[in-house]
């Protein structure tokens, strides 16, 4: 069991770094066939989608997973009944999501935006239905064929969704409709290939699912994932509507305010892409390093708790540090790697302050985490709360006062990042009431020093080449982890630690 579950994990893994690079690639073909303008656009409409579709497939296999887990005798009844409640879900967030759609076209001054958002409710709907089956394979402890979805689904939206841009914007113009309904089509077969995997359940031999229950313990996973989503998205849709203004404030009217608009949109969503990647990879670190933290609680070893919570918060501030190093020191050849030379000249300082604001968002997950391990998950949902509304707040004060395009984007990522800062600081006081420990003093002191001497030293390199930047970043992150070195943040047992949990780490798989 033990070897099965270590190579699922693997495998889980795997598929998480190939979403990522999917991810990427996917990206810069849509922003190929659609053009800055167009991409700016689709980008107004998926940052609507992915908080709805985020919320719904997170909390969706979260919660079936640990039904069909909790029912070991029964996981196929466990399913069916789930299934009985995720159905009407998915059917009033798709409803929903149609029905707000004209709202949020007007909100972003945007009208042409809801017909791509008609279809995507339909995805929604979709979704809603694929996540309890991929929960269910989760839950049964079947992470390779979880992980197989996991590639198939990034696959065929990639496929569709490019080709069905490439093919719309040619045609008639409409690439961004084009591209909703490639993403609606990968969506649908995805959604039979999972029901064909995993059935539908059989009707329960025992007692039902306790639908109330159920739903209870739902929604504490939906709101969580619904503040983080929202965090991650809200700068964009504000940036969105702020940049029509300022552009109308120049002169210009309708149709060409919002195009003057939409292609600084683009770079932004070109920006948010990289910026991301240190959170979404930190994540994959918190499931390993806080598994732990939970059953010490159970046992009430207090001394075990701050032990992990000084361990894992000092490795992850270290891994965000050097994450966020890589994409902050070249921020001009990074975006480059995958975009046109005028998306990265635009982008880059706005990219250097996005990727330490989601350096630190990063280092906020970790500390939700510790937060929720504890169970203390009112105090976590409520600090992602914070980070909401003083971003979002923060944003509404600063960005319409800056001057129209770039100046804007750099307002609106420097607003973001202060109010991350604040919550951090706010959560790292709740963590160290709870835990007595966190990231210490010195080593945020240290790697925030080893990241201002990387980023000053890339800052003095000139902007290279697709494949010069690789070898560029593997400097600058040898330069991070040297400096760590050169201040005794990182020492030998630290390393003869990393080592020895990695052999532990191949034995048990």
């Amino acid at each position: 069991m033990a070897g099965r579950a270590g190579r699922g994990g693997v495998a889980v893994l795997a598929a998480k770094v190939f979403f990522i690079v999917s991810g990427l690639g996917q990206q810069a073909g849509l922003q190929y066939a659609l053009g800055k303008r167009d991409y700016g656009k689709l980008g107004l409409v998926f940052a609507a989608a992915n908080i709805v579709n985020n919320v719904l497939v997170s909390g969706s296999t979260l919660g079936v997973s640990r039904a069909v887990a909790s029912s070991r005798d029964d996981g196929p009844g466990a399913l069916r009944s789930a299934l009985k409640i995720h159905a009407p879900i998915a059917a009033i967030a798709a409803a929903l999501f149609a029905l707000v759609a004209p709202l949020y076209a007007r909100f972003e001054k945007r009208p042409d935006i809801v017909g791509p958002m008609l279809v995507l409710s339909g995805v929604v709907l979709i979704y809603g239905l694929y996540a309890p089956l991929v929960g269910s394979l989760n839950g049964r402890g079947l992470f390779g064929k979880q992980a197989a979805l996991d590639v198939l689904t990034m696959t065929l939206r990639t496929v569709g969704m490019v080709t069905c841009a490439l093919v719309f914007q040619r045609v008639s113009g409409a690439g961004v409709l084009g591209t909703a309904l490639g993403f609606l089509a990968a969506a649908l077969v995805v959604l039979a290939v999972a029901t064909r995997v995993t059935g539908t359940g059989r009707e329960p031999l025992g007692a039902k699912l306790d639908g109330r229950a159920y739903l209870r313990a739902l929604g504490p996973l939906v709101l969580a994932q619904l503040f983080v989503n929202l965090v991650m998205q809200a700068d964009i849709v504000l940036v969105g509507r702020f940049l029509v203004e300022a552009a109308q404030a120049t002169g210009l009217r309708d149709r060409a305010a919002s195009d003057a608009a939409d292609a600084w949109v683009g770079v932004y969503r070109c920006c948010q892409l990289f910026a991301f990647l240190p959170y979404q990879l930190l994540l994959s670190l918190t499931l390993v390093l806080f598994p732990t933290l939970a059953a010490a609680r159970a046992e009430g070893d207090s001394a075990s708790v701050r032990r992990y919570v000084a361990r894992g918060a000092r490795l992850g501030a270290i891994a965000t540090g050097a994450l966020v190093a890589l994409v902050a020191a070249t921020p001009e050849s990074t975006l480059h790697f995958l975009y046109s030379a005028d998306i990265a000249s635009e982008g880059a300082p706005v990219l250097r302050l996005l990727a330490i604001a989601q350096g630190i968002f990063g280092l906020l997950a970790i500390a939700s985490t510790i937060l929720a391990s504890l169970g203390q998950e009112r105090k976590a949902a409520a600090v992602t709360f914070l980070a909401l509304a003083v971003s979002a707040g923060a944003c509404t004060l600063v960005v319409p006062h800056a001057a129209f395009g770039q100046p804007q984007l750099l307002a609106a990522a420097t607003a973001v990042g202060g109010a991350l800062l604040f919550a951090l600081l706010v959560a790292a006081a709740l963590v160290r009431r709870a835990a007595g420990a966190f990231v210490p003093w010195t080593t945020a002191a240290r790697v925030a020093v080893a990241l201002a001497c990387t980023v000053a030293a890339g800052s003095q390199l000139p902007a290279s080449g697709r494949m010069l930047s690789i070898v560029v970043s593997a400097v600058m992150f040898a330069l991070y982890f040297a400096v760590l070195v050169a201040t005794r943040e990182l020492r030998r047992e630290d390393l003869a630690a990393i080592a020895g949990a990695l052999r532990r780490r191949a034995k048990r798989a």
